[in-house]
C-alpha cells in the first residue's frame, strides 16, 4: 500500500488459524487494512461453478433433445423417400411420398412423385403395345421366331410352336437335329447380315418355308410357313387338270377319228352308221363329264344351296328303283328296296336327294355282273336322320382304296370304269351334296365281295 497505494495478500492467519485474504489502502491518516476468511469465497465459487455445471447440462440437453427433433423432422421424410424409390426401383408404382415437407425435401419428394406418375404413364403405354404386339404375332398365319446372336429363340408366337412342336419356355436353344442345320443355315446368312430368300424343307414328312432377316441389334428373325396342305392343294390341282385331260382325250380321239373316216365317201352304210353311233356315244360321254364338272364347280363354290321341303322317302326310293330298273334288267340283276323300317319324311333337297340314290345306284349296276342290288332306308334312333345304305354283290373294292373313293376321277381299276361308262366323278357329287345337307358319306366292301355305301342326312336345316 506504502508503494503503491493499494496491496492485497493471502496467507494463513496465525490468529485465526484459516487464510484469509487481506486488502490494504492508504489513508490520509495512515493504512486501513481489512482481511477476509477464504471459506466464504471458496463457498461463493463452488455455488457459482455447480449454478455454471448445471446450466451447461440443461443447456446441453435442450440441445440434445432440439437437434433429435430436427434430424428427425429431416431423416423421416428423406426415409420415406429413399424407401418409396426402393419400391418404384422393385417395380411397385402404387408408392408415392408425402408432399408435407417443406424446402428442397418437399421439392424432392414432388419430383419423385411426378418421376412415378410419369414412369406409370410410360409403362401402361410399353404394355398396351407388348399387348397389341403379341395380338399380332398370335394371330398371324406364319411361324414367327426371333434368335439372339448365340442362336437362341428369345421370341416366338404360337404358330412357330405349333410348327416346330416345341413348347418350353423362352430362352431357350432348338434340339440340335435336322431342324436345327435348317434354321442354322438360315440365321448364318442373317448374321452376316444377308437376308435368306425362303426355302422349302421337309420336317416330320410336313412341308416347311423358312426364311430368315438381319437384327439392328444382332440376331435373327425367321419366319416359318407350314405348305403342306398348299402343297397338296397344288398336287390335287395338277392331277385333276392331267385326270380331265387323260378322260377327254379318248373320246375326243375317238370322235376325231371317226370323223376324218367318215370323210371318206365309200364307207359303207353299216359301217358309217356304226362310226356315227360310236361319235355319239363319245360325244355324250364327254358332255356328261362336262356337266358332272359343272355340278362339282358349283356345289364347292357355295354357288349351290340346299332348298329344304319335305320328301317322301318310300316314294322317293321307289321311284329311284322304277328309274334303274331297265338298266338292272339288261345284266339280270334284281334290284330292290327295303322299307322294311318306317321313315317317312325326311327334310332335305328333293334334287339332290334323288341325284345322291340314283348315282349310288347306277354305280352299284355299273360294277356288278350278277347278284342283287339292295337299297334301303332306316330311320335313326326315332330322329329327324336318316341312313340310306345301297349294297351290290358286285366287284367289291380293295381296303387300300377305299379312303379315296370318294375323290375326282379316282378309279381303282380305269380301264373297266372307262369301259362301263363311268366319269370318275359320281361318288365325288355324291360326297359333296351329302356333305352340303350337314350329312355324312362312307363305304365298306371286300374285293370280289361287294360294296355298300352309306349315307346320312340329318334332317335338320342347314
Amino acid at each position: 500500500a506504502r508503494a503503491g497505494g493499494r496491496g492485497t495478500a493471502r496467507r494463513h492467519s496465525q490468529s485465526a488459524g484459516d487464510e484469509e485474504v487481506y486488502v490494504a489502502h492508504r489513508h490520509p491518516l495512515g493504512f486501513v487494512r481489512v482481511s477476509l476468511t477464504t471459506r466464504s469465497l471458496d463457498e461463493i465459487v463452488v455455488r457459482a461453478q455447480r449454478d455454471v455445471l448445471v446450466s451447461g447440462l440443461l443447456a446441453m440437453l435442450g440441445a440434445v433433445a432440439f437437434a433429435a427433433i430436427f434430424s428427425r423432422s429431416v431423416t423421416r421424410p428423406v426415409a420415406e423417400l429413399r424407401d418409396v424409390t426402393r419400391s418404384i426401383a422393385e417395380g411397385d408404382l402404387t408408392r408415392r411420398p408425402s408432399l408435407a415437407s417443406a424446402g428442397e425435401v418437399g421439392d424432392l419428394a414432388l419430383a419423385v412423385t411426378q418421376m412415378a406418375d410419369q414412369l406409370g404413364t410410360r409403362l401402361d403405354a410399353l404394355e398396351a403395345e407388348e399387348l397389341l404386339m403379341h395380338a399380332v404375332l398370335e394371330s398371324l398365319d406364319e411361324g414367327l421366331m426371333a434368335l439372339d446372336a448365340a442362336g437362341r429363340v428369345v421370341q416366338i408366337n404360337g404358330r412357330a410352336r405349333a410348327i416346330l412342336r416345341v413348347h418350353q419356355p423362352v430362352p431357350f436353344e432348338l434340339p440340335d437335329d435336322e431342324l436345327h442345320e435348317v434354321v442354322s443355315d438360315a440365321t448364318a446368312s442373317a448374321l452376316r447380315g444377308e437376308s435368306a430368300d425362303p426355302r422349302d424343307f421337309s420336317l416330320r414328312g410336313r412341308t416347311v418355308s423358312i426364311a430368315s432377316r438381319p437384327l439392328s441389334t444382332g440376331g435373327a428373325v425367321i419366319t416359318l410357313q407350314e405348305l403342306t396342305a398348299l402343297r397338296r392343294l397344288e398336287t390335287v390341282r395338277r392331277d385333276f387338270v392331267a385326270n380331265v385331260s387323260h378322260e377327254l382325250k379318248t373320246p375326243l380321239t375317238v370322235v376325231s377319228g371317226y370323223a376324218e373316216t367318215l370323210l371318206d365317201e365309200g364307207i359303207a352304210p353299216d359301217d358309217r352308221r356304226r362310226f356315227v353311233q360310236a361319235i355319239r356315244t363319245n360325244a355324250s360321254r364327254m358332255q356328261q363329264i362336262v356337266d358332272d364338272l359343272l355340278d362339282l364347280s358349283r356345289i364347292e363354290s357355295g354357288g349351290w344351296r340346299p332348298e329344304l321341303a319335305n320328301v317322301d322317302v318310300p316314294s322317293l326310293v321307289t321311284d329311284i328303283v322304277m328309274a334303274c330298273s331297265v338298266d338292272a334288267s339288261r345284266k339280270a340283276l334284281e334290284l330292290r328296296a327295303d322299307l322294311s323300317s318306317p321313315v317317312g319324311t325326311l327334310r332335305a333337297d328333293p334334287t339332290a336327294l334323288q341325284q345322291v340314290l340314283r348315282n349310288l345306284v347306277e354305280n352299284a349296276i355299273r360294277y356288278t355282273s350278277d347278284g342283287t342290288i339292295i337299297i334301303k332306308a332306316e330311320r335313326i334312333a326315332s330322329g329327324p336322320a336318316v341312313r340310306f345304305t345301297v349294297s351290290d354283290t358286285g366287284i367289291g373294292i380293295p381296303e387300300e382304296h377305299l379312303p379315296r373313293i370318294f375323290e375326282r376321277f379316282y378309279r381303282v381299276d380305269a380301264g373297266r370304269s372307262r369301259d362301263v361308262g363311268g366319269t370318275g366323278l359320281g361318288l365325288s357329287i355324291v360326297k359333296h351334296l351329302v356333305e352340303a345337307h350337314n350329312g355324312d358319306a362312307s363305304a365298306r366292301s371286300e374285293a370280289g365281295r361287294g360294296t355298300t355305301v352309306t349315307v346320312v342326312f340329318p334332317g335338320t336345316p342347314v
